[in-house]
Parts: C-alpha cells; sequence; structure tokens
C-alpha cells in the first residue's frame, strides 16, 4: 500500500487520532488485539438499533432477519478461509475457546484418523494420549490440552525461531493424538511451515488444528489448500469485535466429536431419558450465539477483504523490514528470532516473519521500556506473552514486543525507534 491508500484507511479507525499523554497515538499492539473500522462499530449499533431479536427459534421477522445476517456471516468466514462448507464452520468466543472444544471433544472419543479410510491408532493400555505442539505456542494451546488429560510434546526449536523438522518427524507413537501448532507465533513472528507439518502428520495418520490468530489477520487464509483437519481463528484480532472467534473443522471429523456443551439449539429431541443432537455446526453451538458479534466479524472479514489480503501482507512486510532495519542500529539491540543474545544476526530471513518484534536493549527491563514508550504516546506489549515455554528456551523473563496492522505507517516506525533511542539515552 503507498502512503495515500494507509492514510486513508486510516481515517476509519477514529482512535489513531486521539493523544495519549498530549501526543498522538501510535498503536503497535496489534498481536494483542487490533482497532475497529467504522463499519465494524457501525454494525454492532445498527444491529442492536434494527435488527435485534433471538436467532433461529423466532417466526417473527426481526428473529428472521437476525438468523439471516447470522448465517450470512456464516458463509462470509467460509469464503474467508475457503471452506467447503458452512457445516464447518462452528462459532466460538475466540481461538481459546476453539482449542478448549477441541480438546474437551477429544479427549471422549481418543483419536481421530488422518485419512479418509485410515484404521485407528493402536494405543499402548493406560498410556497417556499425546499432543505434539511447537515451542511458541501460547498458553492457549498448551494448558487446555494439560487440563483434559494429554501429555504435551514440544518440537525442539532451531535458535532462529522455526522448528526442527528433522526431530518432529521421529516423534510420532502409538499414543499420539493430534499434532497442534500455531502458524505464526506471537511473539517471534515466525512462520511455521504448517504445509509440511500438516503433511508428515497426514503419513503418520494424525489429524492437525493450526492456530491462526496471529496468521489470519496478516496473510491469505486456504484451510483446503493447507490441508488442515481444524482451524481457529480470533475475530479481535481480524479488526472485528471481542468474544467472537471460529473454529474450523473438516465435515467428516466434527461428525465424530460429543457435542462439547449441553443447552439450546444444540439439540433435535429432548427427553427426561435421552437427548438426541443437532447437525453441525449447530451440535457444537449451544446456547444464544452471539449473533452481533457474527455479524460485526463478518463486517471486519468483508472490510480486510476489501483492502485485499496479500496488499495486506504486503504493506506489514514493508513495515516489518523496515523497522528491524533501524532497530538493528541502536546499541544493545536483541531482536529475538532475528538475532543471537548478544545482537549478531542469524541466518534468519526476516522476509518469512510477520507481525510481531520482539526485543530488548541492553540491560533495560522490558516493563520499563514499555511504560516509557507509553509516556510518549507509544504503545507496545510487554511481558512473557502467555508463551512462558518459549520464554525459558530463550533464557528470559519477558521482551518488549511491537506488532503491526494494516494501519500503521513509516513515520510511526520512525517515532517509535526514536522513542527507542530516547529511553536508551536516559538509561546510559
Amino acid at each position: 500500500m503507498n502512503d495515500e491508500i494507509t492514510v486513508r484507511l486510516r481515517e476509519d479507525f477514529p482512535i489513531l487520532s486521539r493523544e495519549v499523554y498530549g501526543k498522538t497515538l501510535v498503536y503497535l499492539d496489534n498481536a494483542a488485539t487490533t482497532q475497529k473500522p467504522r463499519c465494524v462499530v457501525e454494525a454492532i449499533s445498527d444491529e442492536y438499533y434494527n435488527v435485534n431479536a433471538n436467532v433461529h427459534r423466532g417466526v417473527h421477522f426481526l428473529s428472521q432477519q437476525a438468523t439471516e445476517l447470522h448465517e450470512q456471516s456464516r458463509e462470509t468466514v467460509r469464503q474467508f478461509i475457503g471452506a467447503d462448507s458452512t457445516s464447518e464452520i462452528v462459532f466460538t468466543r475466540g481461538t481459546t475457546e476453539s482449542i478448549n472444544l477441541l480438546a474437551s471433544c477429544l479427549r471422549q472419543i481418543g483419536t481421530l484418523n488422518a485419512k479418509e479410510n485410515g484404521c485407528g491408532n493402536p494405543q499402548k493400555k493406560n498410556a497417556q494420549r499425546e499432543i505434539i505442539v511447537s515451542t511458541l505456542e501460547h498458553h492457549s494451546n498448551i494448558v487446555p490440552w494439560q487440563l483434559n488429560g494429554f501429555k504435551v510434546r514440544p518440537i525442539p526449536m532451531i535458535d532462529n525461531g522455526m522448528p526442527d523438522m528433522d526431530a518432529y518427524r521421529l516423534m510420532f507413537n502409538e499414543n499420539t493424538a493430534l499434532v497442534a501448532v500455531t502458524q505464526v507465533s506471537n511473539v517471534l513472528g515466525t512462520i511455521n511451515p504448517v504445509k509440511e507439518i500438516i503433511r508428515i502428520a497426514h503419513d503418520n495418520n494424525i489429524c492437525v488444528l493450526i492456530d491462526g490468530a496471529q496468521s489470519t489477520p496478516h496473510m491469505k487464509v486456504d484451510v483446503k489448500d493447507m490441508d488442515c483437519d481444524f482451524f481457529a481463528f480470533s475475530g479481535h484480532k481480524i479488526y472485528g469485535p471481542t468474544g467472537v472467534g471460529v473454529l474450523y473443522g473438516k465435515e467428516r471429523l466434527l461428525e465424530q466429536l460429543p457435542p462439547y456443551q449441553g443447552g439450546g439449539e444444540m439439540i433435535r429431541n429432548v427427553s427426561f431419558e435421552l437427548t438426541t443432537f443437532n447437525d453441525l455446526p449447530y451440535k457444537f453451538e449451544a446456547g444464544t450465539p452471539d449473533y452481533v458479534g457474527t455479524h460485526s466479524l463478518a463486517a471486519a472479514l468483508d472490510y480486510v477483504t476489501a483492502v485485499g489480503m496479500d496488499c495486506i501482507h504486503h504493506h506489514e512486510q514493508e513495515l516489518y523490514r523496515y523497522a528491524v532495519k533501524q532497530m538493528m542500529e541502536i546499541e544493545g539491540m536483541v531482536i529475538y528470532g532475528v538475532t543471537d543474545g548478544q545482537g549478531q544476526m542469524l541466518n534468519a530471513d526476516i522476509s518469512e516473519c510477520a507481525g510481531p518484534i520482539s526485543f530488548k536493549v541492553g540491560n533495560i527491563h522490558h516493563l520499563d521500556l514499555g511504560t516509557l514508550l507509553d509516556r510518549l504516546g507509544i504503545a507496545i506489549r510487554t511481558g512473557h506473552h502467555c508463551a512462558e515455554p518459549l520464554m525459558h528456551r530463550l533464557g528470559i523473563e519477558g521482551t518488549a514486543r511491537a506488532s503491526f496492522g494494516l494501519y500503521n505507517t513509516f513515520d510511526e516506525i520512525d517515532r517509535f525507534v526514536a522513542g527507542i533511542r530516547r529511553v536508551a539515552q536516559m538509561f546510559g
């Protein structure tokens, strides 16, 4: 995107023009949540003001209209990620609930077959089922598996943030239940080789869940081309509302899973003796859905589609490369996944990163750095970013993290880098 397009897009996000401590906001915390364009906020208010009624259950006009908007949103999601059918699109509260849903359901049946006619994966008696993950995972792709009795086994990571694929090939055994990996790290911005990860898993008749929370906002996603069995993402990270997300699953696999929660909408018939369950995807959507959230999520997806996902990806890659180049000129700068602990460049292709830059400067604590940048109107993230195992692998407690969105500019990168220099000077 050229500067003129970016300036025009920024007008869709009123919050970007506000001041923080007397300075125009520079918002670089997009990996945590993105700001919302006017069309998303207007979709929320319009539905509450004009179409608010519970979906699926009413014969009156408002309920029918709300139901139509809700199901149109499901179709929008289907098209956006390239799924075959709306039956494969389950609405959830976000990536975290999507993974919890799958973990809870898989606990009850033990295994799924990746191949259409594959035989079951035999398991040793009383052996604990295992989930293969990457070292890069967010806690949301670790804790749900542990809560549901699975053993989590991480793929070793090489220093540039990429998984050790030779080690990964040797990790499968009779207790492997699933591979669950992030497509893009929320800390390093590393893009995992998910197609190769999926191919290897399928060769072992193991299904794969891809955590798309950090990839979906930054690049075009095609679940059929990827051939993943499950895919999860959150609305609030792709310029949509909070509290709504998606779990995609191949239809034949979702059919094998038991319900996640009980209540209205997920039932076919109920008696005191027996309950039968609804068809896909409603089998997994107990209770009143966030139909306002799904409608506004669709508005967000329409928005980024109009901008163009390839265009967004290219723009953010340019910002990323520009930022890394400027930051590397600062004495004491370490960018994790790009440099080693002494600031020397690794053999990493920074064009294969998306979104976040996690860094430190000399001995400045990441919390101090984030706090002082905030006083300059620059919003970044600090801490372990819900990725404590990755922090342990890197030998640190936390980092400062800047992450970009479609509305960020090169001028903002200049302010950000100048802010780091100013803080570094304060610390001598």
